[in-house]
């Protein structure tokens, strides 16, 4: 592991895509002029951050005795004691509950006890697929027990209504009652032609929208009043194998705690593999292949494949109230210290598995020590100017974003400040840690006049900024930042980029693909041999950059 510093003026980071929806407010950083800084504002923060702070966090986060950092779980306690004293060791104000550091967010754990086996019934043939290996399967109702018996199938193909693209798969079809089989991601764009070409217009192109992400399939069953919604998996395209559907929905399944338990949603969510879907689509007689083509037009029509559902779960349920952190340093100027600049990260994971063999904690080394670690850092770092930025920073470390974003989703919901004081929200998930790299991907690129920001600062630190190599993943709508942008705040995102110095090209997306493929919420996500965190300390240099900048002027006047 290399700890070794480094004065050079940049290179490191990125990773992501560009967002579909329409964010309100997108902001007028676009039309402003880059303030200038009081001398030496910078390089007193910036001198202040170093490598054996950063390691020293995630070393402590991802130890085995957080347990994996479980909302609800004495984990958590472990993680939000050890953030509050941070927090207060820097002499940072509390700013959440009562004028302590912790907003509480009510949630409610569903774990499932029992679950009988998913068959699928034809008239002639029974197919029983079991859980773990053929599919996933849960409910957000708050109920210990819930079934589906004979519930029609219906393949919806990618379940997707989207009237700015011309496209309706639900053809107004009545699905009360039904349960749908979906795919995964957005239809793919093509234009005719040998071979057939991206088309950038629709459904993004090659860029997720959030019409392909898993949320919205469900919130769409829902809302058609199906009985249960399955979406068939394949790694590609979903962005991660099996094994992160098997190890993200096999736990306690969390929500926030909502008026009428959840029973907008469908009785059972989940997913299929592709292995399963293919013997499904067989004993329907049908072609899964020849229907997953026609699926890609937009003329498809919803399938009725005569074959029926059936499966029960026994759940526990357990009410708790997890936390998120919340630490603010007061701005200077009375005309702008209401307004904040909010930097995020979340510290929760996954918990620990006592059904693995072997190591059963999910230590999130990367997901997401790391970028708690950073949030520490930067607080840190504005701790060591001389004089606070004009604006206020609100330090945010927020609960159970591997459960759905819903710790941000609280904090948006139930903002402790006016939501419209936040300008910019900047967050670390999933920080650099093998070393240095010349480029920035920034995540959502084209939405936001930080784009413009970080693009300059990035420039005089000897840095590009590129956009996501590989959108296809959506992985814009799967951090917290997803939150804040939903109603209308600013955002910035980044991670690793993928051009690294020393490193022979291609090297980076192998690294990410590799972490992907093998450690990616696993218990294997922990502080390796091949751990080189001055990439991540470059990082944090540019982002601390970025909220100095927009905490020291008012925008708005330039």
């Amino acid at each position: 592991m290399s700890r070794k510093s480094t004065n050079r003026a940049g290179m490191g980071i990125g990773l992501l895509p560009r967002i579909h929806i329409l964010v309100s407010s997108i902001f007028v950083l676009a039309n402003c002029a880059v303030p200038v800084l009081k001398p030496d504002a910078s390089d007193m923060g910036l001198s202040g951050m170093n490598e054996e702070r950063i390691i020293r966090h995630i070393e402590t986060l991802s130890s085995d005795q957080f347990l994996g950092r479980l909302p609800g779980s004495i984990g958590e306690e472990l993680t939000t004691d050890y953030l509050r004293k941070e927090f207060m060791a820097l002499g940072l104000e509390p700013a959440g509950d009562d004028k302590s550091y912790l907003q509480s967010v009510p949630m409610v754990g569903i774990t499932m006890e029992e679950s009988s086996a998913l068959s699928f019934d034809s008239g002639t043939q029974r197919l029983s697929l079991t859980h773990g290996k053929d599919f996933m399967i849960w409910t957000k109702r708050v109920l210990e027990r819930i079934a589906i018996q004979k519930s029609e199938l219906v393949f919806i193909g990618y379940g997707i209504q989207a009237p700015e693209f011309g496209w309706d798969d639900f053809k107004g079809q009545n699905l009360e009652g039904k349960t749908l089989i979906v795919l995964v991601n957005d239809p793919p764009a093509t234009l005719a032609g040998d071979p057939p070409r991206p088309d950038p217009a629709f459904f993004g192109g090659k860029a997720m929208t959030y019409y392909g992400r898993w949320t919205y399939k469900f919130e769409m069953a829902a809302e058609k009043g199906a009985q249960g919604c399955f979406i068939i998996h394949e790694t590609e395209q979903a962005g991660y194998p099996w094994e992160v559907v098997r190890g993200s929905w096999g736990g306690e399944q969390f929500d926030l705690m909502e008026t009428g338990k959840d029973l907008g949603r469908c009785e059972v969510e989940g997913w299929l593999t592709n292995n399963a879907a293919r013997q499904l689509f067989s004993m329907a007689g049908k072609d899964f292949a020849e229907f997953k083509e026609a699926a890609a037009q937009p003329d498809f029509e919803p399938v009725e494949l005569g074959v029926q559902a059936s499966v029960a779960i026994k759940n526990s349920l357990d009410t708790i109230r997890s936390n998120n952190v919340v630490a603010k340093l007061e701005g200077n100027s009375p005309y702008l210290k209401d307004e904040h600049v909010v930097f995020l990260a979340h510290w929760d994971h996954l918990g620990q598995d006592l059904g693995l063999q072997g190591d059963t904690i999910y230590n999130g080394a990367v997901d997401n020590a790391s970028g708690t670690a950073g949030l520490l850092e930067i607080a840190a770092a504005f701790t060591q100017l001389q004089t606070p930025p004009d604006r206020s920073l609100l330090f945010l470390a927020v609960t159970a974003e591997e459960q759905g974003l819903l710790g941000s989703r609280y904090f948006v919901e139930n903002p402790i400040y006016p939501l419209g004081n936040n300008i910019a929200a900047i967050n670390m998930d999933a920080m650099n840690v093998w070393g240095l790299t010349r480029d920035v991907t920034v995540v959502g690129m084209g939405n936001s006049g930080l784009d413009d920001l970080i693009r300059k600062i990035a420039s005089k630190r000897a840095r590009i900024v590129r956009p996501d190599p590989e959108p296809e993943k959506g992985f814009f709508y799967r951090s917290d930042h997803f939150s804040f942008a939903k109603k209308g705040v600013p955002t910035l995102y980044i991670q690793s980029g993928i051009d690294y110095i020393g490193r022979p090209e291609g090297w980076g997306t192998r690294i990410r693909d590799k972490y992907t493929r093998e450690s990616y919420h696993k218990p294997s996500d922990e502080i390796g041999p091949e751990w080189d965190i001055r990439g991540l300390l470059d990082d944090l240099q540019l982002l601390f950059l970025v909220g100095e900048k927009l905490s020291s002027r008012d925008w708005t006047s330039q």
